[in-house]
């Protein structure tokens, strides 16, 4: 049997992926630099245990030999992704991670020959960043083949976000957003652009955010102009666009310290309750040159039942040789089906 690792297992995202991972009866090996809390979680569990902290090398390789595949759930990844990369080249281990920093996609894809020549796959963004918008994007191209622009948007209905999606996010207040124009990265101010997104069931005011398919979604689809919005409450535009004047504060350390403390003294995520029922709502268009256009949307479960429940399918399909090597986006690797294999997931509408 292949061995799979799940590194970061005792975080709020972790627990649930090993809580998925076991329903579905796999049985990995748990990991992560909190002796205690691993520890625990395997004894829940009745799963192996392994603590080692992604700074010393030769622990992480130890750890790392019989490993097939790993799931890497420890952000932020922009620091964690690289030791973890290398550990994978050395001992031949497929990857996957829940990441949804664009900085993270853009540095793995450098990896994809390396990874091709060795033999096994990087998949970045196994989760709800960026499984349904990568293959709503992907579903999209397919029935507009000559696309030159794809705009994204999701609005999450109830939940909340964790620790780690928080704390992540502490550590790119700093920075500005993104879009992709012409095939390259574009700077542009927080809150530049918005709009009044019809999601289906709810209609939303959305803001211009630099989500991961700014960079995923032009790998699987080619397309050269992109953009990704979230649904926010419309008040809270004025206080995202204040951050363009207050960038340089936000980058002291003193700030994202007050800001971490704060962030720690909350529920490490939502509820069971509140996942249950929350959902979240996507809607995808792309358009040509001459102005022809193409909706889509989908309704997928709340975003953290999401990620377990895709980074989980994923996983079984690596595990069942189920891979294509090198870099890797979700539809790529699988097909645009691939979201509709989830539970709780409507049909492309």
């Amino acid at each position: 049997m292949h061995n799979l690792l799940i590194y970061g297992a005792n975080g709020y995202t972790g627990q649930l992926i090993v809580e998925e991972a076991v329903n579905k009866g796999l049985k990995p090996i748990l990991g992560g630099r909190n002796k205690a809390a691993i520890n625990a979680l395997a004894e829940q569990y009745k799963l192996e245990a392994r603590v080692f902290d992604l700074s010393d090398r030769e622990a992480v390789l130890s750890n790392m030999e019989d490993i097939y595949l790993v799931i890497h759930c420890a952000g932020p990844f922009e620091y964690t992704c690289l030791p973890m990369i290398e550990a994978c080249f050395a001992t031949n281990t497929h990857y996957i991670d829940i990441t949804g920093e664009i900085w993270v996609f853009e540095k793995l894809k450098s990896f994809d020959q390396p990874a091709k020549e060795a033999g096994i796959m990087f998949l970045p963004g196994a989760g709800f960043d960026v499984v349904p918008t990568d293959c709503l994007a992907a579903y999209l191209k397919d029935k507009m083949p000559n696309a030159t622009k794809l705009e994204l948007a999701f609005s999450n209905l109830g939940g909340g976000p964790s620790h780690g999606t928080a704390l992540t996010a502490v550590e790119n207040l700093h920075r500005k957003n993104y879009v992709r124009e012409n095939g390259k990265l574009a700077e542009k101010p927080q809150g530049h652009a918005t709009k009044m997104i019809d999601f289906g069931e709810v209609k939303h005011h959305c803001m211009s955010i630099p989500w991961g398919d700014v960079s995923t979604a032009y790998v699987s689809t080619g397309i050269p102009n992109i953009i990704v919005y979230m649904g926010l409450p419309k008040k809270m535009l004025k206080w995202v666009r204040l951050g363009n004047y207050i960038r340089p504060l936000l980058k002291m350390e003193w700030v994202k310290n007050m800001i971490r403390k704060r962030i720690k003294k909350q529920p490490a995520g939502p509820s069971p309750e509140a996942r249950a029922k929350g959902k979240s709502c996507l809607w995808g268009q792309v358009s040509d040159d001459k102005g022809n256009k193409v909706e889509a949307r989908l309704v997928t479960p709340e975003g953290y039942t999401l990620t377990a429940r895709t980074a989980v399918l994923i996983a079984s399909k690596v595990l069942s040789t189920d891979y294509k090597t090198g870099f890797q986006t979700p539809s790529t690797a699988y097909g645009y089906g691939l979201i509709l294999e989830v539970e709780g997931v409507t049909s492309f509408n």
